[in-house]
Parts: structure tokens; sequence; C-alpha cells
């Protein structure tokens, strides 16, 4: 029976000979041919071809790697060919996984052309395994590489953005330059007008909504440019943070302020955000769309409106209450009779939301009452009961842990007193130099290895401490409530993580409230 093989091209860079962005690459069209004349040479039957183009090989969200991954588990062919191991992946812990690890499981054999990667080649793995150290490093090189282009762009007050600024657009004759896009800066010349003549910021997004004025996104989306999708369902609106948003953005002004977020690490696309002093702010980098009479203005006016929440129930749900029906936060108001919390989209177009508004006492009402049936529910004896079972598995689970913990540090010892026989060996001449250091080396992965299955049962441990200890808090937790007759800031945080609250029905006039605990 004729073997089938997976063939698997990839290109990391857009191709500069593409003729249009439906057009493959030419350097794909060589993987391509390559390897589907390898395979007939060999008299294998072509499974699929999985084709990622414009997808770097440290990218574990690649579609077509992925699909491979999965047809590779469902025993759907017998060979993955690729021109170099590279090709497949870059990361060392990919090919310990796939390559090492579950492909030999799944009967699976993987060939990398240039680099003769082999896995039916007996001694081929110590050279998979280099591979996978080169293309590590040169991973880890290449990160370290772009990031100091990008910060010396930075420093030089060139833009680094993926997307330009809603008002401006990138120029197209010079490279990290920004040029103001007339439309657009147009209306962020109304909003700074709006707002200095008086106008509030959800005030100005219900103006602009009403005009029909696409906000930022919508507004790049029709135009072709590139754009960050949102992901609500009211993402064409202007709201008030994209207001409030505008009104303090420097950018207007003609400086570059970047550097607000770091990578990381090389292996994730993961971001996290840096303090203020540590951004980046470089003067007079492009055109301003507003001077700064007008910007200083619009700044004195934010700092008189701006007013802390520090008395009374104001900012005893800030951050946790949300709109059933939109999903976002609400914003505390005062009326004469006391704080309510409602839904600000409501406001920004009369037909985007049902919205919802409820006085601060209803809701910590609720939350009261509810908190209350919660501690009677914690008292009944059959939940105690299945509550020991649950404690008695979590307990069951841990000692296997333990035990598998026990078992991976006794190979690892048996891993590093034969790397000392080798030694010994290769000191009387029993071994060679070349087979003392191919050895040496499978036991060195050997013992990463194990090295990380420890790391993984005792994470595993760590989480089901975790589970066995806020289970067991629980009832404490609640009856530690049990008698408020009011809430606190801390006890909301401690105890809740958000609510979802909707309008009240006409018939019955009760209001839908659903309470996410942190329990």
């Amino acid at each position: 029976m004729r073997s089938k093989v997976a063939i698997y091209p990839r290109l990391s860079e857009e191709d500069r000979y593409k003729k249009s962005e439906d057009d493959e690459s030419e350097s794909i069209q060589n993987q391509k041919s390559m390897l589907i004349e390898y395979a007939l040479d060999h008299d294998w039957e072509i499974y699929d071809i999985y084709c990622d183009e414009d997808w770097g090989g440290a990218d574990r969200n690649r579609p077509e790697f992925n699909r491979l991954l999965k047809d590779a588990e469902a025993r759907k062919f017998d060979i993955v060919l690729c021109k170099t191991q590279s090709r497949f992946t870059r990361e060392l812990e990919l090919v310990e996984k796939y390559i090492h690890g579950f492909f030999p499981i799944w009967g699976i054999r993987f060939i990398s052309i240039v680099d003769h990667a082999d896995t039916d080649v007996k001694g081929n793995k110590k050279a998979r395994q280099i591979n996978g150290l080169i293309n590590e490093w040169y991973l880890e090189d290449l990160s370290e590489n772009i990031k100091s282009v990008f910060h010396n762009k930075v420093k030089n007050g060139q833009h680094i953005g993926s997307f330009a600024l809603y008002g401006y657009q990138k120029d197209p004759n010079m490279k990290g330059h920004l040029i103001i896009d007339e439309e657009a800066a147009a209306i962020v010349r109304e909003v700074f007008s709006l707002f200095v003549q008086g106008k509030g910021k959800q005030e100005i997004a219900r103006l602009l909504n009403a005009r029909g004025i696409p906000n930022p996104t919508e507004y790049k989306r029709r135009k072709g440019l590139r754009y960050k999708a949102a992901d609500n369902k009211n993402s064409t609106l202007w709201r008030y943070f994209s207001i409030s948003y505008m009104l303090t953005n420097e950018m207007y002004i003609g400086n570059m302020v970047q550097g607000k977020y770091e990578s990381i690490s090389y292996k994730t696309h993961q971001c996290r955000p840096l303090p203020k002093d540590k951004w980046v702010r470089v003067e007079n980098t492009h055109e301003p769309i507003i001077d700064r009479e007008l910007w200083n203005r619009a700044q004195d006016l934010i700092r008189q409106r701006t007013k802390a929440f520090t008395t009374g129930n104001i900012g005893l749900f800030a951050r946790k209450a949300r709109c059933m029906y939109c999903g976002y936060t609400l914003r505390s108001t005062k009326h004469r009779d006391g704080h309510y919390l409602t839904c600000a989209t409501r406001y920004a177009s009369i037909d985007a939301c049902e919205g919802c508004n409820v006085a601060v006492r209803t809701l910590e009402k609720a939350v009261l009452e509810e908190l209350h049936a919660l501690n009677a529910t914690y008292l009944d004896e059959k939940l105690l009961e299945e509550q020991a079972d649950f404690n008695q598995q979590i307990e069951k689970q841990i000692a296997q842990c333990k035990a598998q913990i026990e078992a991976y540090e006794k190979q690892r010892s048996v891993c590093a007193a034969k790397v000392k026989t080798l030694y010994q060996d290769k000191l009387n001449g029993i071994i060679t130099e070349d087979d003392f250091i191919e050895f040496s080396h499978e036991f060195h992965m050997e013992k990463e290895r194990l090295n990380k299955q420890i790391d993984e049962a005792n994470q595993q441990i760590q989480s089901l401490q975790f589970k066995q200890s806020q289970s067991e808090s629980r009832r404490d937790l609640v009856q530690q409530y049990t008698n408020a007759e009011h809430l606190t800031r801390e006890m909301v945080d401690i105890l809740i993580d958000y609510i979802e609250v909707g309008r009240r029905y006409p018939k019955s006039k009760k209001r839908p409230i659903i309470i996410h605990w942190n329990f």
C-alpha cells in the first residue's frame, strides 16, 4: 500500500512579487513544486497540501498548521513533508512535542528535504534537535533585533503602529510619518470645538451618531483602511470613551506618544501595559490637527470637570455592573433622590440598546437578599456531604500527582547516573567522543522532559489545592457577611465578579439582575 503524505509549505513574509493579494507567492510555489516532486519520486500518494502564507514559524495560531496537526492525530496520512524543519516550526518545544513525541505515537514519519531531518533514520534525532536549537536561537535573536530597531524608531519619533490614529493616515512617501486625513480630521476638530463650547462627552457622541457619522473603526472599514475589529454589536457607534480618549490624546497636537505596551515574550503575542513614565514621547513629529490654544482650553475644562467620587454609595458597583443587552459597563449618575447606574449606550443612539437604569440602593438590596439566600443554601446538610466528597476527590488527585512526581524524580536520577557512567566509559576509551556527545545529549533531553513533567505535575497540585481552598472557603466567605445590612466596596470586590442588569418588565415591574459571584 502506498504511503500517504501531507505536504506543508510555509512563508513568513509577504512576497514582493505578488501580482495581487489573491496570488500565491513565487516562494510558496517553489516549495510546493519541490515537495510534490519529492513525493512523486518516492511513489507516495499526496493526501493534502497544507499551506500557510504570511505566518511566522513561531506562531502557533497558523490555521493550516493546526489543521495538519488535527488530521495527523486522526491518522489521515503517514508522512509529513517539509522543505526544512524550520518551515514546520522554529520552536524547540514543538519539535519535541510533535516530531519526537506525538508523531511516533500516531505512526507518522517526519521528513524535511533540505536539512535531511527524517524520523525513520536511526541516529538522525541529534540532527533534528540541533536544528531545533538553532531555530530557537534564531527566534530569540530575531526578536531582540526587531525590538532594538523598533525602539530606535520610536525614540526618533517614527510611527511604528499597524494602524494610523483616526484623523491621520500613513504617509505613502515617507515610512514612519503621519499625514492628516482631512475628512476625519474635520470631525476631530468639531469634537474639540463642541467640548470647549460646553457640550458633554456623551452629548457629543449622541450628536455624531444622530448625524450618521461613523466612529473611527467603522470609518476605516468603509475606507478600506487597516483597523482593529471591535467585538461588540454596537461597534459602529460613537461612545463616551471614544470622545474622552480623543480629547486627551497628544497625537492631535503633533506629539508622537508610543511605547505604551511591551511584549511579554518572543513566543507569545501577549503584551502588558507600561506605566506612563516609561512611554516614549517625541514632540512636533507631524502636523497637528488641533492648535495649542484649543488643546489647552479643552484640558483646562477636563481638569475642572474631573471630580473624585469618594462619598456615599458612588463607586460601590464601579466596573462591576453591566448592561444585560449590550454588555457595556454602567455609568454612575446623581439625581435628587439618590445615585443611579445607567447604560451609556442608550444615550449614544436611540436604537443602539434597550438600555437600563437602576438605583444603587435597589442593586444593593438585591445583592444582600441573594447573599442571605446563599448562606441558607450553604448550611444545607446535603451540600455539605457533596462538599466532603469533592474534597476527597481533590485529595485523591493530589496523591496521584505526587506519585507521578516521585516516579519522574527516580527516572531523572537514573539519567544522571547514566551520564556519569558514559563519562567514565569515555575516559576508559570504551566509547568515542562523538558517541559520548550523542548519548549524553539524548539523556539531557530526557532529563529536560522529566523536569517539564515534574513542573507540570507541581502546577497541577497547586491548581487542585487552590480549587480546594476556594471550595472550603465559600461557606465561610458567605457567612462572614450574612448579617450585613449594607455593602462596602471591599465586600463587592471580594464577593462579586460582575452583575448584569436589565430593564424592568412592563407587567410585573420586576427587574432582571444576574449576579456572578467570585465563588
